[in-house]
């Protein structure tokens, strides 16, 4: 079973472009991360920029909007990522228990979607997905 295991550190959406984990901090992720390949259950991970950096494109009446970062109505967002492959949920809580994370760092745990969970038509119509996986 893959698993996301998706880092919100708070305060994060108002940090501003280019703002870095302190090194101590990167250090102890690290050796998390370690521990995460050494059990053979990471697939990747990555962390990502502020969203001061990023931009969000929403679909009104089917058109696409660009707003660039920072997003004001943000309360949430995303540090970064682990994608795991591990036999259950509990599991995959396990892991996230273990991560170094500090008093203001929230991670959640979400199951990634298989294409046998969909029902028949919805694995007909993603027919190709696979493929476009590289599995």
């Amino acid at each position: 079973m893959r698993f996301m295991m998706l880092m919100i550190p708070k305060g994060y959406e108002s940090a501003p472009a280019g703002t870095m984990p302190p090194a101590d901090a990167v250090a102890a992720m690290m050796k998390y991360n370690e521990s995460l390949q050494r059990a053979g259950v990471l697939l990747a991970l990555d962390g990502l920029h502020p969203p001061a950096a990023g931009a969000r494109v929403s679909f009104k009446a089917g058109k696409p909007t660009v707003t660039d970062g920072p997003f004001a109505e943000a309360k949430e967002v995303l540090g970064g990522y682990w994608l795991i492959d591990v036999k259950s949920r509990a599991e995959a809580i396990a892991w996230a228990s273990r991560c170094p994370a500090g008093d203001n760092e929230v991670i959640e745990v979400r199951q990634v979607q298989e294409m046998e969970d969909f029902p028949p038509d919805v694995q007909a119509a993603a027919a190709g997905l696979r493929e476009m996986q590289g599995r």
